[in-house]
């Protein structure tokens, strides 16, 4: 099976599935998101897994999406903001073509609110949020081949930022030799 041709990571907010829904649009192939996914196969959403069943529970729904989404999908994939913090999902995102969209707190707070139901976030959201981004933002950038920074920048100007970095162009595939 074909990898993915491009792979989002990033925080909350970072715009993952609008620059995600963009670039499949713009390389004319299907977009994919592993929260989605989860939340499909959970038959609820991710706050009330975090609240039925725990959180480890839904880290090991998550581990199952990517490893599936990565195998199946050939088109552009966007993992959930936590999903980098296990060792082998990390492992089987090296050598693919994975962007880190990287966002600052206040432009994240302005994209989706910091009041969203985000379970992670629901105490001291702001504090919590760049404890999870010191936490998460050198694995981040471990899985990544290029990194865009979306502050300041429209969808589309993401969506070109994330081409330009993967030397990609419709119809044209990332070198997952690399």
């Amino acid at each position: 099976m074909t990898p993915p041709v491009v792979v989002l990571v990033g925080p909350p907010g970072s715009g993952k599935s609008t620059t995600g829904a963009l670039l499949a649009q713009r390389l004319g192939t299907g977009y994919r998101d592993t929260d989605a996914d989860i939340e499909r196969r959970a038959g609820k959403p991710i706050p009330e897994i975090f609240v039925d069943e725990g959180e480890p529970h839904f880290r090991e729904l998550e581990r199952q999406a990517v490893r599936d989404a990565v195998a199946e999908h050939p088109g552009v994939l966007a993992l959930g903001g936590g999903a980098i913090m296990d060792d082998g999902t990390r492992a089987l995102l090296k050598g693919l073509p994975v962007v880190f969209l990287d966002v600052e707190l206040a432009d994240a707070v302005h994209r989706v609110g910091l009041d969203a139901p985000r379970p992670l976030l629901a105490v001291n959201p702001r504090q919590r949020w760049r404890e999870l981004m010191a936490a998460r933002r050198p694995l981040y950038t471990e899985v990544a081949r290029a990194t865009v920074t979306t502050g300041g920048r429209t969808p589309a100007e993401v969506a070109d930022a994330v081409l330009d970095a993967l030397a990609l162009s419709r119809g044209r595939t990332p070198d997952t030799t690399q």
